[in-house]
This record gives C-alpha cells, sequence and structure tokens, in this order.
C-alpha cells in the first residue's frame, strides 16, 4: 500500500479496535514492512493520538485514552448505530444531552454517503422516532440542518406556523438551538423584521441554508438564557390522578406512550398517576381519547377543562351541555395558557 494517507488511515482503523496489534500483524494486514510500521506509528503520534508500544515476543501497538478527543474512523456499521443513538439522545429530557447529541449528529451525518444516511432514516424511523410528550414531532433532520446553518454560520431560509395558525416564510441568521423542557427553540435574527426572534422548531419547516454567510451579531441580553426567559416560560408540575371504567390494558394502549402503565383496580377498572408538566388543555383531549368512562380526581385545572370539553362536545351534537349556567358550558375554557415563545 503506497498511499501514505490511506495508509496511515487503515493503520488508525485497525488500532481503534480494543486490541494489541504485533507490528508484524500490522505490517501484514497493510502490505508494508514493520519498518514502515514503525514510522507510520509515529505520525500517527505527531498527529495527537496517543499510540502506546510494548516490547517483547508479545508486544505490539494499541491506541490508548490521552488527554483530548483525537478524531475516529468508523466503519458503515459503526457509523449507523452511532448516528441511530444520537437522533435518540437528541430526543431525550437529559440536561446538557439534547444540544450535544444535535451537534455530533451534524457533523456525523454531514460526511455519511448518502446509502448510510438512508439507512439512518430508514433505522430511526422503525424504531425509535423522537416524539414529544406534548404531542409535538420533530424530525431529527430538520435540526440537524438547522445546526448546520449555525456551524457555518449561514443564514437559512423555512416556512414557520404561529400560535395563531398564521403561516409565513422566514429568512433569518441562526444562532443558538435550545432545549426548554420538552420543545426545542431556535433562536435567531430575522432579517425581514431587523430583529431578535424565538421559533418553535415543532412550528418550523422545510428549513434551507442559503449558502449566505453573515458575520456574527451580539446577543441583545448577552446570554442566550437570558434572551429565552422573556419568551419561554417553564411549565408548572402538576399531580395528575385519573380513574377509569376500564382493564388497565385496554387504557394503557389508548394513552401516549409517554404516560406511565395505569393501576388495575380490579378486572374492569384502573387509576392513572403520574406528574405531568402537559397543559390541561391537552391532558383533557388525549383522557377523552381512552373511549371509556373516567373520572378527573386531580389537579383542579384538569377537571375545569375536562368539563369545558364535554360542553363544548355536548353543543356540537346538538345535546343539553352538562354544567349549564355553572361556567363550564358558556364555550370558553377556563383558566390562561401558558406564555408562549413571542413570534415574529
Amino acid at each position: 500500500m503506497t498511499d501514505t494517507p490511506a495508509r496511515l488511515l487503515n493503520l488508525l482503523s485497525l488500532l481503534q479496535t480494543p486490541r494489541e496489534w504485533p507490528g508484524s500483524e500490522l505490517a501484514r494486514r497493510l502490505e508494508v514492512s514493520p519498518r514502515t510500521i514503525r514510522r507510520d506509528i509515529d505520525r500517527l503520534r505527531d498527529l495527537g493520538y496517543p499510540v502506546e508500544a510494548t516490547r517483547g515476543a508479545i508486544g505490539g501497538y494499541r491506541l490508548v485514552a490521552g488527554s483530548a478527543m483525537p478524531p475516529l474512523t468508523l466503519d458503515d456499521e459503526e457509523a449507523v448505530a452511532i448516528a441511530v443513538g444520537l437522533r435518540a439522545g437528541a430526543g431525550h429530557a437529559i440536561e446538557g444531552v439534547e444540544e450535544a447529541s444535535v451537534r455530533a449528529l451534524a457533523k456525523l451525518e454531514q460526511v455519511l454517503p448518502p446509502r448510510l444516511r438512508h439507512r439512518v432514516s430508514v433505522l430511526q424511523a422503525a424504531t425509535v422516532p423522537l416524539t414529544r410528550g406534548d404531542g409535538a414531532t420533530i424530525d431529527p433532520s430538520t435540526l440537524t440542518t438547522i445546526a448546520g446553518a449555525i456551524g457555518n454560520q449561514e443564514r437559512l431560509r423555512f416556512g414557520y406556523r404561529a400560535g395563531d395558525g398564521t403561516r409565513t416564510r422566514r429568512r433569518v441568521e441562526p444562532y443558538h438551538l435550545v432545549s426548554a423542557g420538552n420543545r426545542w427553540y431556535l433562536v435567531a435574527y430575522d432579517m425581514e423584521r431587523s430583529d431578535w426572534r424565538t421559533f418553535r422548531v415543532d412550528r418550523l419547516s422545510e428549513p434551507f441554508p442559503t449558502g449566505e454567510r453573515f458575520p456574527a451579531r451580539e446577543l441583545p441580553e448577552g446570554d442566550v438564557e437570558k434572551m429565552l426567559g422573556h419568551t419561554v416560560v417553564p411549565r408548572q408540575e402538576h399531580d395528575v390522578e385519573v380513574e377509569f371504567d376500564a382493564p388497565a390494558e385496554r387504557v394503557a394502549a389508548r394513552l401516549p406512550r409517554s404516560f406511565p402503565a395505569p393501576e388495575p383496580r380490579g378486572d374492569s377498572a384502573c387509576r392513572l398517576r403520574m406528574r405531568s408538566t402537559d397543559t390541561p388543555e391537552w391532558l383533557a383531549m388525549r383522557l377523552a381519547l381512552a373511549d371509556c368512562e373516567f373520572r378527573v380526581v386531580r389537579p383542579e385545572s384538569l377537571i375545569t377543562h375536562v368539563g369545558a370539553v364535554a360542553a363544548r362536545l355536548a353543543r356540537a351534537a346538538g345535546l343539553t351541555a352538562p354544567g349549564t349556567g355553572t361556567g363550564t358550558g358558556t364555550g370558553t375554557t377556563p383558566g390562561a395558557r401558558p406564555q408562549q415563545p413571542q413570534q415574529g
């Protein structure tokens, strides 16, 4: 093998397996002399790879842990496995892991051949969809596209749906992807409005890097957390308890997978108890989809919203609204919705 860069990559790939390689075996596999192997080992050390050598009849070379993370070489199966793992990691609610996963995934997918990208997408879709607890689903490719534009300081175009349903096209300078609770947000400078904006990524569609580079601007607050503090209000956590007149197995099959399993209460009843940051509006609709009789024990806000939904559906069917005259049959939903991020 006379191509030195290719030979070094092959040598590195061998050394990254967890074993010690005799110099003679490395020379045989790479079809070079032991002297060439020693020179190549020295080149790898100069590049920052900590290659350790042991002497003796059973001595050889192995890659050990160093003070910094050097570049890795991966075969096809390893690359696919890591990409799928990173996509799953991007959806976990573990502080700091989501952003790091998306940054690493953007770097990896940028160099993946198309055939491997397709394998990753197929496997991800079949096994670990990136689903949020409140029903908002984000395609991992949307996150990596945005992350790539941020890393390259490249302007970005996308479609956006505001909270009231209004759809617009946006052209922005993207700065930060932030995971807050169970949502993703993009902090960007809006070119059309000449102002900073925070966008919910689950409302964003067809992101397209334009290829236009932009000079860095200073965040108005100097800190992304302070900036988000004005537009993203943490969701309040509630103790939820609901009793169902149906077997636990049937109810569990009708509820979101993010919910805990209901506790059986005999053969034909069960009880769901959990802590949740989901809005009462969303919980009321999800409970109604269980398609069986149920009673909300707590919280009071959920009881109110279930009553409002029941009254609205009764009116839609031309029936007498339950609770008419008590405030739950007026067609309005009591209680304030949590504040949403500022929209442009």
